[in-house]
C-alpha cells in the first residue's frame, strides 16, 4: 500500500516520540516546533505526558494544541536548558541544513532550538533535497523597514521578494518570501542576511543545522546524521 504524505508525516511523528524517549524523565522539558508535522507529533507525544515534566512552545498555535492535551507549557525564559526540540522543516539537505518558516514561526523556532541540545528534524521524504532553495526563503521583518531588506535581498541575489499576504508573525512582524537564490553556501547567506539592519531573522537554519532528521518514506523511517 502506498502511502499518502499525511500518512507519512504521522509515520516519522511517531517515530519521533519513540526516538525521544531516550531523554525522557520528570524534569524534561522538551522544545516542540510549529507545523502540520509538528501537530501529529504533539497528538502523539501527549500518550506520554507522565513522563516529562513539560514542553516549551515555538509558537502560540503550538502552546494551545500542547495544552488541549494537557501538557504544561512553560516560557522559555523559565528554562535554562532542554534535552531535545522537535520540528518539521520545508527542504533539509544533506548536510541537515533546513530552511524552515513556511507556517510563519521561524524566529521562535530558532530561539527555541537554540536553548534545547539537539535539534531532531521530522519530515517525509518530499522535503530531501540535494541543495537548498527551490522553497522560498522567509525573512521576518521589522515592518518599517520592508522595502529597505527586500531591496537589499534583491542585490543578494534574490529573483523575486514578496510581502506574505494578510499575515503578522506572533511577534508582531511581517515576513517577505524571498525566492530564487543559488545556495552554493546556505550558512554564509544565513549570516548576510540576519546581518541586515531591520531583519528580525530568516528562515535558513544553516549555521546550526540540525542535529539529526528522521525522514519518513514509503521504505519506513530513516534516522539520517552526518
Amino acid at each position: 500500500m502506498t502511502l499518502n504524505q499525511d500518512q507519512l508525516k504521522q509515520q516519522v511523528a511517531e517515530a519521533a516520540v519513540e526516538y525521544i524517549g531516550q531523554f525522557f524523565s520528570t524534569d524534561a522539558v522538551i522544545g516542540v516546533g510549529t507545523g502540520s508535522t509538528a501537530d501529529r507529533f504533539i497528538d502523539a507525544l501527549a500518550e506520554h505526558k507522565d513522563k516529562f515534566k513539560g514542553a516549551v512552545a515555538s509558537s502560540e498555535r503550538t502552546a494551545k494544541r500542547l495544552e488541549e492535551h494537557g501538557i504544561k507549557v512553560f516560557d522559555l525564559n523559565e528554562i535554562d536548558t532542554m534535552p531535545v526540540y522537535v520540528d518539521g522543516a520545508d527542504e533539509v539537505n544533506p548536510k541537515l541544513q533546513m530552511i524552515k518558516g513556511g507556517g510563519g514561526a521561524l524566529t521562535r523556532e530558532k530561539i527555541v532550538a537554540s536553548v534545547a541540545e539537539r535539534f531532531v528534524c521530522i519530515v517525509d521524504d518530499s522535503k530531501w533535497v540535494e541543495r537548498l532553495g527551490s522553497f522560498n526563503i522567509p525573512v521576518e521583518v521589522i515592518h518599517m523597514a520592508s522595502n529597505a531588506v527586500a531591496n537589499r535581498l534583491e542585490s543578494l541575489g534574490a529573483s523575486e521578494v514578496i510581502e506574505r499576504a494578510d499575515f503578522i508573525t506572533d511577534n508582531g512582524h511581517p515576513i517577505l518570501d524571498a525566492a530564487g537564490f543559488q545556495l552554493e553556501d546556505a550558512a554564509d547567506l544565513e549570516c548576510l542576511i540576519n546581518q541586515i539592519p531591520g531583519v528580525v531573522t530568516c528562515g535558513l537554519f544553516a549555521v546550526v543545522p540540525a542535529s539529526v532528521v528522521l525522514m519518513a518514506s514509503q521504505d519506513g523511517v530513516k534516522t539520517i546524521t552526518v
